[in-house]
């Protein structure tokens, strides 16, 4: 009993005990739950529509983004950094379509994008262009070759050289037929929405007299820079009232930060640029001796090589090309120094000569060893030389000995050109129509027959010694330490500003930065920056960032301001600066009226002070915006003014416009030649009114669609 009544004793220390151990195993649940939970946070790339973004998926999306576009001309142009913009853009806007799809019901089958692939639709015709699977007849996609393609790339999966060669064509080709499907299902649900929009014979009847209903006009006005900004006065309440007005252009779907900040680029110099220079003379005097090209660019640490294949004037930068257009075949000259790519460059005309812009071959490739491949080789051209089907030979091989067209454009501009591909190409260039040729490459033997040559042009082997103008390290050190220097003795925005000018710096200003720009001010590599920026606090100062293309930048910010998602307020400079523009021109506008008001003639109008023009403005339409070349502006207010004018009547009152307040005199009016069809201008209003509908309803969906971009914090 002692022993029973010494545990009740315990009984309350038992229970925390107890309680201890249960809150221990369900924190240690809890722990594990949140870790969890903070490492699936951790790893989002962005939130769409409420879906978590994974960002090694989301970053492999991008990567097969930006390589396939690179192979399509429209992009080629664009940077890294450009491509990856227009892969998040791309990649919500297929988010929110088929989430907008999937609630309507609207799909798109792999059988409806085979089908439209084989009808050749209109949405793959770029695709035809850029692949060549162009079907001669119709002029569209040609399945038939797409699928031929995608055969003999499975049958040569077993051959690492055309593997290699032909894998990046299949990705692309996998890329682009997947971008039809999303094209195809934003089409649907486009046609959709103009499907809900319905027209009728009194808005047909409106649209065909705004066309057809054509007005000239005597013309007088005041334009709105004749009156002084000092001169008018504008208070809060005229800013709060024309701020209310114009509230919802400033809407923003995202948190927005505004930062002022000093770029610091790196350059060479003079003693680099001589140093350089040096290099360069020892290049010139060996090419002229007649050393081999390739080893003189190679030991001049060139960062371009020497392929010794000819190619066209148009690979050259402009002040190149001049110079080589003018050379003699074995002359030297340089360093020549060339502002498009800030290089310094010395260049031999090696050879100039006149060779087919596009060449049409077929090919056979035999793999083995060399004995083996020579054999079968052999064999090839002996039945092919006894009059043999090329294609059905082909075949025996696994290949297909279809036709392709092979272009200056396609190896030109090549970042390099092994020795095999160079012999490929100089064989191709040079050899006659219907001519056979074996041609041996690393692991391989290649029977090829030119069929057609087109477009003889001048093409110029040139040798090139080129060296960017670096700076060199101590250079480098040299302007680090001094900007290092210079912000560790400033650290407020004030002191900055006060000082920047005098050490040679500028600030400049960041303004509403978003996440999903990716950068800072379009910044390369500034994705470290752009992190700080959502981040820091107002006020805050940078640490020294080190950006730009090639790292060669160095960036220091400070935080002026943060607008948090919503609409931007009054206290925003920008919104600011606009709203008061506005009320400006409203006063402008105001005092301008007043003095026209009571004006009845063009000639009362210019003894106000009015500018009038003397010839006038012909072919007025409601349709269009009058355009007046003297103030380059478009006014759609004097469009509207002029039509509910008849003819030989001034204008009622002045008119309002963007630019100047004006008043007019009809001379004539007209209805010019054309058969009104009801239908097909109802037609006509739908397409217009869809199309604003679905940029109006595009737009409330990515506002609304909860978009966060977190892919500044991993890539």
């Amino acid at each position: 009993m002692a022993a029973i009544g010494k545990i009740r004793s315990w009984g309350p220390i038992l229970i925390i005990i107890i309680g201890l151990a249960l809150f221990g195993f369900i924190a240690g649940d809890m722990f594990r739950s949140c870790e969890t939970t903070g490492r699936m946070s951790s790893n989002r790339a962005g939130q769409i529509l409420g879906e978590n973004i994974n960002a090694q998926d989301y970053q492999e999306y991008q990567t097969e983004f930006v390589e396939c576009s690179k192979m399509d001309p429209q992009f080629q142009q664009r940077s890294e950094d450009d491509l990856r913009q227009i892969a998040w853009q791309q990649f919500v806007q297929n988010k929110i379509t088929e989430n907008e799809a999937s609630k309507l019901g609207i799909t798109v089958t792999n059988d409806e994008v085979k089908e439209l692939m084989a009808k050749g639709s209109p949405f793959l015709s770029s695709l035809a262009q850029m692949t060549g699977f162009v079907n001669e007849q119709t002029n569209m996609f040609d399945k038939s070759k797409y699928d031929q393609f995608i055969d003999n790339y499975n049958k040569n999966k077993s051959n690492p050289q055309m593997a290699e060669y032909m894998d990046k064509m299949y990705k692309f080709l996998e890329f682009e037929v997947n971008q039809f499907k999303h094209q195809l299902l934003q089409y649907k649900y486009q046609t959709l929405l103009m499907n809900a929009v319905l027209s009728n014979p009194v808005e047909a009847k409106f649209a065909y007299e705004a066309e057809k209903q054509e007005s000239d006009i005597q013309l007088a006005y005041l334009d709105y820079k004749s009156v002084n900004d000092k001169e008018i006065k504008v208070d809060d309440e005229d800013l709060k009232a024309k701020y209310n007005e114009l509230k919802e252009s400033f809407k923003t779907p995202e948190e927005m930060r505004t930062a002022k900040y000093i770029l610091v680029k790196k350059e060479a110099s003079q003693a680099d640029r001589d140093e350089i220079n040096k290099d360069l003379l020892k290049c010139v005097d060996k090419l002229k001796e007649g050393a081999d090209p390739e080893k003189v660019l190679r030991e001049g640490r060139s960062d371009v090589s020497y392929s010794g294949v000819p190619v066209t004037k148009k690979v050259f930068n402009p002040d190149i090309a001049s110079k080589i257009d003018s050379m003699a075949v074995g002359e030297v000259v340089g360093p020549i120094e060339s502002k498009m790519d800030n290089s310094l460059n010395v260049v031999k005309l090696i050879a100039k000569t006149s060779l087919p812009d596009s060449v049409e071959f077929r090919s056979i490739p035999v793999t083995g060893d060399d004995a083996t491949t020579t054999t079968k080789a052999d064999s090839i051209i002996k039945a092919l030389n006894a009059g043999g089907d090329f294609e059905a030979i082909a075949k025996n091989y696994g290949a297909t000995g279809q036709k392709n067209w092979f272009t200056s454009a396609s190896y030109e501009r090549a970042a390099s050109i092994s020795k095999d591909e160079a012999l490929v190409i100089n064989e191709l260039n040079n050899m006659g129509v219907n001519e056979l040729k074996v041609i041996p490459q690393a692991q391989a033997k290649i029977i090829v027959q030119v069929t057609d040559r087109k477009a003889m042009t001048t093409k110029y082997d040139v040798a090139i010694v080129k060296r960017e103008i670096r700076y060199s390290q101590a250079t480098s050190d040299g302007i680090t330490n001094k900007f290092n220097q210079f912000v560790a003795g400033h650290k407020t925005l004030e002191a900055m500003e006060k000082d920047a000018k005098s050490a040679g710096y500028q600030v400049l200003e960041a303004n509403n930065i978003l996440t999903s720009q990716g950068l800072v001010s379009g910044i390369p590599n500034s994705r470290d920056a752009l992190k700080w920026v959502f981040e820091a606090d107002v006020k805050d100062v940078s640490e020294v960032f080190n950006c730009g293309a090639n790292r060669d930048e160095l960036l220091v910010m400070v935080l002026t301001r943060i607008d948090p998602k919503g609409y931007m307020t009054l206290d925003n400079p920008d919104v600011k600066e606009r709203v008061r523009n506005e009320v400006i021109k409203d006063k402008k506008a105001e005092l301008l009226i007043a003095k026209l008001k009571d004006v009845k003639s063009i000639e009362a109008a210019k003894a106000k002070g009015a500018k009038v023009l003397e010839d006038g403005v012909k072919q007025i339409t409601f349709a269009s915006p009058v355009t007046i070349s003297e103030l380059n502006a478009s006014e759609s207010a004097l469009s509207g003014a002029v039509a509910a004018t008849a003819k030989g009547k001034f204008s009622a009152k002045p008119v309002k416009g963007d630019n100047a307040v004006y008043v007019f005199l009809v001379e004539d009016k007209r209805t010019l030649e054309g058969e009104y069809k009801a239908e097909d201008y109802m037609q006509k209003m739908i397409q217009a009114n869809s199309q604003m509908i679905y940029q109006v309803s595009g737009m409330d969906l990515y506002y609304n669609a909860e978009i966060k971009d977190n892919r500044y914090l991993f890539f």
